[in-house]
């Protein structure tokens, strides 16, 4: 086991790395920006480390800092958290060439399913289903259109790189295609230095469901079942639960092992998630995989009784699974709504600056991963992400009443939340019924009943 381990990350996920690695016995080490000095979560960690000014850029993008506080502070492993540089090959590869394990994927192994194109190639190997399209990323604008008639319009251009909806295009005819694919490159380029871009099918109406994996450095791995993040804005997940409901128990087996078949072939060690676009008939099509510990980890965590973040931690540092498939067994059902500091009634407007109350609420099956408390203030530099509430119940319905309840418990101020919106989604129609699609959340926010709520 590793001795001392850097979290080049900050907040909520800092904090829960911190305790991760506690448990197992190991110093942590945590690097921060001057926006973040002070940081609740850093009274936690062993030693902290100042590696910049507040942009993201000046500070936890930066690798080379990052890898000096490592060397400063004997670390022989770092953790990167989500976001910043969780995805970043090089990142990886430079912590290999100076010796510090990356808490995470080869750099082979993230390049390969990072990559959309030579993940989707994979996937096909692996049985995993993907979306008809093009095999390659496309170069003439022409061989985009003749793949469209061969598939059918409407189509989607998507960045081979991308995520979070950047460079993406939807096309429902050949001249919306072309200028789709030209306008998406140049956004891809701009955002990932990548512009390769590639055309499927695109899903007018579908689910998001998505498969959580973990594998090992020796050939292992195993799925820990499945989410559904149908409930979104603008390609931004609200709500989390698992396991999907309403999903065929043998069609979720399946797919569900050929993701995690997909993670073996890949010879991928650590968190990994496999993304999926579901339609009304329970077919299901590969969006992409994340070689990265998710958000919404602590749904799986609930409902499987698996530690996610340790269980990485132990992976990368040469150890098997302490799990098999067969070890895994679901029970109940649980919910994570993610609270961000942000007004939806004024277009879900940031909102940094001092926070004078933060109540979490308690009890049976609540839990809160926050960084948060009474008197921390909200730096305007990062994702507004400031906590994440998560209930688990004996099944779905206990579930949802237990959030109902705990987001009533839930108080923030002065600053606005977006608690009180998923007391509203929680009580809507399609999500009790989970009758619904990727763009519900849009719909029921652009109804005027629902704007006078």
């Amino acid at each position: 086991m590793f001795e001392r381990i850097l979290i080049a990350n900050r907040g909520e996920i800092a904090l829960r790395i911190i305790r991760a690695a506690r448990e197992l016995g190991c110093e942590t080490v945590c690097v921060f920006s001057e926006a973040d000095r002070g940081g609740p979560w850093l009274e936690q960690a062993d030693r902290s480390v100042c590696i910049g000014r507040g942009p993201a850029a000046d500070s936890y993008l930066r690798i080379d800092r990052i890898i000096s506080a490592a060397e400063t502070a004997n670390a022989d492993a770092i953790h990167p958290g989500y976001g910043f540089l969780s995805e970043n090959a090089q990142f990886a590869e430079v912590c290999r060439d100076c010796n510090i394990e990356f808490i995470g994927p080869s750099p082979e192994a993230m390049a390969l399913l990072g990559d959309k194109i030579s993940c989707k190639r994979m996937a096909r190997e692996a049985g995993t289903p993907i979306f008809p399209g093009s095999d390659d990323a496309i170069e003439d604008p022409n061989e985009a259109v003749e793949v469209a008639k061969s598939i059918g319009f409407p189509v989607i251009v998507k960045a081979a790189a991308g995520g979070g909806g950047r460079g993406m295009r939807i096309a429902r005819n050949d001249e919306e295609l072309v200028e789709g694919i030209a306008s998406a490159r140049q956004e891809a380029e701009a955002a990932f230095g990548n512009g390769a871009v590639y055309v499927e099918k695109f899903l007018e109406a579908a689910r998001h469901v998505e498969v959580q994996c973990i594998g090992d450095k020796h050939g292992q791995a195993v799925h820990l079942y499945n989410r559904d993040c149908t409930s979104q804005r603008r390609h931004q997940k609200l709500i989390e639960e698992g396991p999907a409901p309403g999903v065929d128990a043998k069609i979720r087996d399946r797919v569900c092992n050929s993701a995690s078949a997909l993670i073996r072939n890949a010879s991928y060690s650590g968190a990994a998630t496999v993304e999926f676009l579901m339609d009304h008939e329970q077919h299901f099509y590969m969006l992409e995989v994340n070689t990265r510990v998710q958000v919404e980890h602590p749904v799986t965590e609930l409902i499987t009784g698996v530690d996610i973040v340790k269980e990485s931690i132990r992976v990368a540092a040469g150890e098997r699974l302490s799990i098999s498939q067969d070890d895994v067994a679901l029970r109940g059902h649980a919910i994570e709504c993610r609270v961000n500091a942000e007004d939806p009634d004024r277009g879900f407007m940031p909102q940094p600056g001092l926070v004078e109350e933060f109540n979490i609420p308690g009890g049976f099956g609540v839990r809160v991963d926050t960084h948060v408390r009474p008197g921390y203030r909200i730096p305007p530099n990062y994702d507004s992400m400031i906590g994440k509430l998560i209930v688990h119940g004996r099944d779905r319905d206990e579930a949802i009443a237990r959030m109902r309840s705990a987001i009533a418990e839930f108080k923030v101020g002065p600053i606005k939340t977006t608690l009180p919106l998923h007391a509203r989604l929680l009580q809507a129609e399609p999500f009790v019924a989970h009758d619904f699609d990727i763009h519900w959340v849009e719909r029921l926010l652009e109804s005027p009943e629902t704007a006078k709520s």
